[in-house]
């Protein structure tokens, strides 16, 4: 492959951005596309093949029981919450047409770092945002205090594993917005 044959995934990958998940409407991704984005996903970098992350899809009709779910989960940690808080949390359940909640489930067993599994996770998360994106989509990874909730873990998981985000998907309903990007000469150094 040559290098001008990069630029279409390099033009991808220098220009992905985020999509504010309260902006992403329908369509998402249909069974065979998700299908697909997840199966990309796994092809992530993995030390030891242990696969130490797996993704849950909540459907559609599954998604006023995850509102219900984040309620309950709100109230139990926080009583004295007020109304306009309890409908965020709500509202957060029912953003765009498409959502991938992804755990970190890293195999306690294994010689391989905690912290390798862990990162694998983080890679397996990038992959799918990237995937959705050359399939036509936008995609926004959220966490928030429901991913380090144990009840809401616990609907979908179990402990060690961990929510690593929410991953919701579906097409942008205005242009994405581009944030700023650190420059190079902040980030990179050259060891001497």
């Amino acid at each position: 492959m040559t290098l001008n044959d990069r630029t279409t995934p390099l033009a991808l990958l220098s220009s992905r951005r985020s999509g504010k998940p309260r902006d992403l409407t329908a369509p998402g991704p249909d069974a065979a596309q998700l299908d697909r984005i997840l199966t990309i996903a796994a092809r992530t970098p993995d030390h030891g093949k242990l696969a130490p992350w797996r993704f849950v899809v909540v459907p559609d009709d599954r998604r006023d029981a995850f509102a219900a779910l984040l309620r309950e989960a709100y109230l139990a940690e926080r009583p004295e919450a007020k109304r306009l808080e309890l409908e965020a949390v709500e509202q957060f359940a029912r953003q765009a047409p498409t959502l991938v909640i992804a755990l970190s489930a890293p195999r306690t067993e294994s010689h391989i770092p905690l912290w390798e599994q862990q990162l694998s996770a983080g890679a397996a998360c990038m992959n799918l945002l990237h995937a959705a994106t050359a399939m036509g989509f936008a995609g926004g990874w959220l966490t928030g205090w429901a991913a380090y909730s144990d009840r809401v873990r616990d609907a979908f998981g179990a402990a060690p594993e961990r929510i690593a985000g929410f991953l919701f998907l579906g097409t942008p309903c205005k242009p994405l917005d581009e944030r700023p990007r650190p420059e190079p000469d902040r980030i990179v150094r050259y060891w001497t």
